[in-house]
Order: C-alpha cells, then sequence, then structure tokens
C-alpha cells in the first residue's frame, strides 16, 4: 500500500493552510508534536474541525468544570455531562432524555435551512440515546422587530423550525422569541428536544468489541455543510457578514423520520453496541469519539462512506456535515439483521470500518493510508484555554444607572398607568407569539398536555399512570449584561419557576450559553461569572446540569450580543391530570399574588419599552425563596386546590394579569396592595412572584399552606366576566375590556410579518 502518512513524514517542510483551517501556529504545532511529523491534509481536515470552538470547547472547558464540581447530590441523574445528551430518571422505570443547543451563525446565512438543520441535529442527539423523541422546543432572538434584516431573517427561521419538526411529527411545545437590537446580524436560534426510554435503554457512544463493525446509516455524504457549523460557529461575523461561508447544511425532515424509526427498531432489537449521531464535523466527530470512548481504535475505509456527490475529496467527506446520518457499532453476527432492518426502511447503511485494539485511528482512501492517529487528541485532548478575564470599563458606570424616578419618568395616576400598559402589552418582546407558534404543531402525537403560551410545555409519558414532564426555557440579556453572576440564575430561577407554576418538581437543567467572543477579555469575563453563577444556582436548588452548548463569538465586528444564557429546565408531574394552567377560567375566583415585590425595574422590560433605557442592578435573586415557591406550588396543583397559576416575570403583575386574562377571555377585578405605589406593583420584575386562582372554598386551605411555607401571600381580586366586553379593572385607577387587551397584545408581529 503507497501510504501518504509516510509521504507526510517525508516532507516535513509542505506548506499547509493550517491558518485557513481555523487553526493558530501553536495548535498546528502541537498536532506536530502529536504525531511526531507534519499531518497528512486528512488528518489536518479532522483536528481542525475537532479543536474548533465549537466542538472542542477550548475557552470555556476551565468554567464548565464547576457545572460537574458543584453538582448537588442527587439519584435522579442516570447519565451526565460528556454525553450527547443527559438522562434523568423520572420514576416508574422511565427516563428522559434532554438537551439544547445553538445554530446560531447558520440561521443567520440560511435562515430556513440553518434552524432546520439545527432541529434535526438536537433531534438525533436525543435518538442517539436510546430514546424516543417526543417534543421540541426553540428560544428565539433577533433584532429589533421592525428592521429589514429580521424580516429576512425571522420568516425563514420559523418556517424552518416548522418545516422540520412539523415533517417529523413532533410538537414544538415552548420557547421564546425575544427582540433586542444586539442581535442584528447575529440572531439566536437555540434548539432543545426532549426523549423518553427506559432505563435498561440508554445507549452511549462507545466503540467497544474488538472486531465489531462500524456501520454509517441514513443520508449520503455531500457538499452540503463542509466545515459547517464547526468552522461557522466559531467565527466573529463581520459587519457585511461572516467572512466564511461554509455551505449551511441542508436537512430532508422526511429522511429523518424514517432514520428516527429504523435506529428505534435497531435498539429494540439489540443490535446496536455504541452510537453517535454525526452532527458537528460529521465523520471526523462521529470515528474519533466513538474510537476514544470505546476500546481506543478504530479503521475505516473512506472510500466505502456512500457519496451523494462523487467529487468530494477525503478531507472533504471527513469534514461534511450533511444531516440525517448516524453511525453504529454493531457485532459481526448482528450484521444481517440490522442490515435487514435498515432496508426494510430503505436506509442506506454500509459497513465502513472495525473497531480494533491498536489504540489508533486509522482511515484508507484508495489505497492508501491518509490517516493515522490517536482518537482520544483528536476528540478530547484539544486545546484548552484560561482566556484573560477582565470586568468591563462601563460595567460600573451601568450599574449605576439605575432607573430612579429621578432619571426616568414614571406613570402616575389611571389614565397614564392604562397608557402604558396597553403600549407594554403591544411592544415586541411583550406581545403575543401566536404568529410564530401557530406555525408549529403542537399536539401532534396525542401527549401534549400544555403548550406556547403556557409558562411550560408538558407532556404525558405513561398512558397508564398519567405520569409527565415539564420543560421551559428562559433567559434575559438585559439582567446579564448588567450583572452576569446574578443574571444567569435569574434565568434559572424563571425557567425552574415556569416549570413549578405548572404544578412540576423541577429536577434537572440544561443550557445553552451564547456570547460574544472568547479572545475579547470584557465576553470573557461575562461567561466566568454567569458559569459560576449558573453553577452556584443549581448546586442550591438542587438540580444538576445535564449537559448543553457554548455557543462563542456572537457578533458583528466588535459589537458582541447582550449575554445569553438560555436554561431550560425538566419537572416531573406524578399525573398530568393534575398540571395547572395559566388562564383564568371560572366566575368568582379568588386571585392572590404570591411573593415580595419591591421597586426593581433594572434591565426591565418598562425601562426598555418606554425609555429605552439599560442600567441598573436587575432584580434581586432569591433561591430559597424560589424553592419554597416551588415546593408550594406542586403540592397545591397535586390537590387540586389551583384553577390558574402564571408568573410573574417580564413586565410584571400588568402582564401576567392581561395574559391570564386573554388566555380563556375573561376579565378580573383586582386591587393593588396598599402602601405600594401603583406603578410599582403594576411593572416591578421582582422575582420568585406568581399570581394564582382558586375557588373561594380553597382559599383558608391554600392560605394556611403559604403561611406554612413562609410565602408572602396578598389577595387581589376575583375572576369576573367572560368574553371580549370582560375587563380588567384595576380598583380606582383604570379598566380596559379584554377585547381592548387583544387587540393591543395580539396585533403587533400580523402587522409586521403578514
Amino acid at each position: 500500500m503507497s501510504d501518504t502518512v509516510q509521504a507526510a513524514q517525508a516532507s516535513p517542510d509542505t506548506e499547509q493552510p493550517w491558518h485557513e483551517l481555523g487553526l493558530r501556529a501553536e495548535e498546528y504545532q502541537r498536532i506536530r508534536d502529536i504525531l511526531g511529523r507534519r499531518p497528512t491534509s486528512a488528518e489536518l481536515a479532522m483536528y481542525s474541525v475537532m479543536w474548533s470552538e465549537h466542538c472542542s470547547y477550548k475557552s470555556s472547558k476551565v468554567h464548565l468544570r464547576q457545572f460537574g464540581e458543584k453538582a448537588p447530590a442527587t439519584d435522579a441523574l442516570l447519565v451526565g455531562i460528556g454525553e450527547n445528551a443527559g438522562v434523568v430518571d423520572i420514576g416508574h422505570g422511565w427516563a428522559v432524555t434532554f438537551k439544547i443547543e445553538s445554530h446560531n451563525h447558520p440561521s443567520y446565512v440560511e435562515p430556513y435551512q440553518g434552524a432546520a438543520t439545527g432541529v434535526g441535529g438536537i433531534v438525533r442527539d436525543i435518538l442517539s440515546m436510546g430514546a424516543r423523541p417526543v417534543a421540541v422546543m426553540d428560544p428565539l432572538r433577533f433584532g429589533p422587530a421592525e428592521a429589514a434584516d429580521t424580516h429576512r431573517v425571522l420568516p425563514g427561521v420559523v418556517a424552518g423550525i416548522g418545516g422540520y419538526g412539523n415533517c417529523l411529527g413532533l410538537p414544538n411545545i415552548g420557547g421564546e422569541v425575544v427582540f433586542d437590537p444586539s442581535y442584528a446580524g447575529n440572531p439566536l436560534v437555540n434548539a432543545l428536544c426532549i426523549g423518553v426510554l427506559r432505563h435498561e435503554d440508554i445507549h452511549l457512544a462507545k466503540a467497544t468489541g474488538v472486531g465489531n463493525l462500524v456501520v454509517l446509516y441514513g443520508a449520503k455524504t455531500g457538499g452540503d455543510g463542509i466545515g459547517g457549523v464547526s468552522v461557522l460557529a466559531s467565527e466573529t461575523f463581520t459587519d457585511s457578514g461572516p467572512s466564511k461561508r461554509p455551505a449551511v447544511q441542508v436537512g430532508d425532515p422526511f429522511l429523518e423520520k424514517v432514520l428516527i424509526e429504523c435506529t428505534l427498531e435497531l435498539f429494540a432489537a439489540g443490535l446496536v453496541v455504541g452510537i453517535q449521531d454525526l452532527g458537528g464535523a460529521g465523520i471526523s466527530c462521529a470515528t474519533s469519539e466513538l474510537a476514544s470512548n470505546g476500546e481506543g481504535g478504530m479503521h475505516v475505509v473512506l472510500d466505502r462512506v456512500p457519496l451523494r456527490d462523487a467529487s468530494l475529496a477525503p478531507e472533504e467527506i471527513l469534514m461534511s456535515e450533511s444531516q440525517e446520518r448516524m453511525c453504529a457499532i454493531v457485532t459481526p453476527g448482528d450484521l444481517e439483521e440490522f442490515m435487514a432492518v435498515c432496508r426494510r426502511w430503505d436506509v442506506t447503511a454500509t459497513v465502513i470500518g472495525e473497531v480494533t485494539d491498536t489504540g489508533r485511528l486509522t482511515i484508507d482512501w484508495q489505497g492508501q493510508r491518509i490517516c493515522d492517529v490517536p482518537p482520544r487528541t483528536v476528540a478530547h485532548d484539544g486545546p484548552v484555554y484560561q482566556r484573560p478575564l477582565s470586568r468591563p470599563g462601563d460595567q460600573d458606570a451601568l450599574q449605576s444607572d439605575a432607573p430612579t424616578p429621578q432619571r426616568l419618568v414614571r406613570p402616575v395616576g389611571g389614565d397614564e398607568l392604562r397608557a402604558t400598559l396597553l403600549r407594554m402589552v403591544g411592544s415586541p418582546n411583550l406581545a403575543a407569539k401566536t404568529w410564530v407558534t401557530d406555525q408549529y404543531d403542537r399536539y401532534v402525537l396525542g401527549n401534549t398536555v400544555l403548550a406556547m403560551p403556557e409558562d411550560a410545555g408538558i407532556v404525558r409519558v405513561d398512558e397508564a399512570s398519567g405520569l409527565g414532564v415539564a420543560v421551559a426555557t428562559d433567559g434575559n440579556g438585559r439582567f446579564t449584561r448588567l450583572d452576569p453572576y446574578a443574571g444567569a440564575q435569574l434565568a434559572l430561577a424563571e425557567a425552574y419557576r415556569n416549570v413549578a407554576t405548572t404544578g412540576a418538581r423541577p429536577l434537572a437543567v440544561t443550557n445553552c450559553l451564547n456570547f460574544g467572543s472568547p479572545e475579547d477579555p470584557a465576553v470573557m469575563w461575562q461567561f466566568a461569572e454567569a458559569t459560576r453563577g449558573l453553577a452556584d444556582a443549581c448546586l442550591r436548588l438542587g438540580v444538576p446540569v445535564t449537559g448543553g452548548n457554548v455557543s462563542f463569538y456572537n457578533q458583528t465586528g466588535d459589537s458582541a450580543i447582550l449575554p445569553t444564557p438560555v436554561v431550560g429546565v425538566l419537572g416531573v408531574l406524578e399525573d398530568v391530570s393534575r398540571r395547572t394552567p395559566l388562564g383564568f377560567d371560572a366566575e368568582g375566583d379568588v386571585l392572590l399574588l404570591l411573593g415580595e415585590t419591591r421597586d426593581e425595574l433594572g434591565g426591565s422590560e418598562w425601562a426598555h419599552v418606554m425609555h429605552g433605557h439599560l442600567g441598573g442592578m436587575p432584580p434581586r435573586v432569591d433561591l430559597a425563596a424560589e424553592q419554597a415557591l416551588a415546593g408550594l406550588l406542586g403540592g397545591a396543583s397535586a390537590d387540586g386546590l389551583l384553577t390558574a397559576a402564571h408568573d410573574l416575570s417580564d413586565g410584571g403583575l400588568a402582564q401576567a394579569l392581561v395574559e391570564a386574562c386573554l388566555r380563556r377571555g375573561r376579565g378580573a377585578r383586582v386591587e393593588l396592595p396598599a402602601g405600594l405605589d401603583p406603578f410599582v406593583a403594576l411593572f416591578s420584575e421582582s422575582t420568585a412572584r406568581v399570581l394564582v386562582a382558586l375557588a373561594p372554598a380553597a382559599e383558608p386551605d391554600f392560605t394556611e399552606r403559604c403561611r406554612l411555607a413562609g410565602v408572602p401571600v396578598r389577595r387581589l381580586g376575583q375572576v369576573q366576566g367572560a368574553g371580549e366586553s370582560a375587563e380588567l379593572s384595576v380598583s380606582g385607577l383604570f379598566a380596559v375590556s379584554v377585547a381592548e387587551l387583544r387587540e393591543a397584545h395580539e396585533g403587533l408581529l400580523p402587522s409586521l410579518f403578514g
């Protein structure tokens, strides 16, 4: 065999395009040191994609370790950080796997396919754990709602998410749509998937068993996505767009649907020893990770990879991120049955290699050895950087610019408060998102219990017992900009509270950490503080981080996005029929406000919408109060005491009242707490607060439970009236009809986007 590896050994001075592939000089030298020679072009391609920021976490590893070091003790965690997705025990032999990832830069370059393949990739991560995917969610962030580029990006992103998820037959049960100037030119498209499995069905990405076969199955490999997200997500956009434009992956949801069913049948038949989906870095990732997690050796014949484009060079095949592909480890005795299952589903499957005991990943192409590397050095032992940290120079000035009455004019009197409420509920971040969510199928599969605009999405897991899970995602870039440590904790607290508000017991966390360039010390300070805050809060609340994603280089030129940690929380309900929805339902129900309201408007929607202001400190974090509130709500929901519950967050009490009234077309009469400025009572964004409705007969029992839990409770009023003529009346100040609220709340996005 002629040997490209030997040729590399014999020609150490050959120039190589390591810089063009995103490697630094010292990284290229380290590859040479590892191999004892210069790399072949195929090896250089593998290292470049696997050592990219997106795949290697080289700037974030030193901070992410806290999620393991500070992990709370729990028996619920079955598979933690390090696998394709975390797995948690939800009882009765059932487990749930969930994870969130980013597809930000591809979605800016090509909105439809970027968003669609983001959904497809996260679904395959969940599938690779042995689970059936059962639901998806999508937290989204865009530039100003009226901006021309938002009108280019947002419709395509929403269509891509809906088109791919709807074709897969997966309900989209939640997420967010947020607008802010910092995301102009750099939208955030985060995708979450939830899967269900029995404990005994967990699968891992390990190539074990010398002599076992490596089978690539699913779509053929094409030229789309060469380098893909592994390169694109590892570079800052210039003012005119990305300076590197590798082709964005092109998705085929119908093929993915068949791939899901084929894979689940392979699992059920016990035909899979180890498995890995092909996402970022493609075959480079799948082969090196499987090998390094298993016996440590693998041999691959790259000629055997089925191609859509016969002109692809071996480096391109290794780097291609074509979608809808999986890589399985199969025993020789099971191969025939494995292939028969694939044929039944009309899924292409090819043996491309075998597991060895050499401790090397070797790859041949057209009779030549083009790759001979220690797989762990590719997959796991990439560079690790302790990036310089520096508190932003404007941080102190920003925090001192609090939205006090002396700085920002506040509304006074009923007419001004009424006008402020109507403007707020119709502003981009607070307006109804039904124009978006109506493009998603929320109820396919028949197990969706709650979906947008509820506080959390809920899916039933077990039809017999009613066992189910609730999931919510949250994040507030303005809060994190004001105080990264507290901002990350506030994102966790809100998602935790949203899950608890439905009656679920919060159990585990996933996160997608979206930040600017790690080469900027100010950005790295924000990242370090946010990571520390999130790890500390997870420990305090007893909810472990099961996995997630870091997305750096989210900036255009020198302008970084707001630091945006998006946190997903999963909770469990023993009986989904006992969940609590957010909408007021019955005439005469009593309305209670739980928690304490303070004058906390730093980073608030009111300051943003009415004054374009960002300054001061975000609301105070009170994790003990969040925990007490969650316990109270879970017990009350299980015992059927509550008819409705809605957390208070963006927009404060005013927004919660409007959304609860509109959900079922009910009015309400409320009286604001005495001694508190009505403006603060309506628009403060103090945390650990929930608005609940319950039958009058249940009030004594519930208020006693509040007393025992140490949760402040205040009677606000009652549900009153039904239909569009019903009113939300704030005693002594103003009243506004359901019809007028609906017009203000639901009209914005259709007017902007059609």
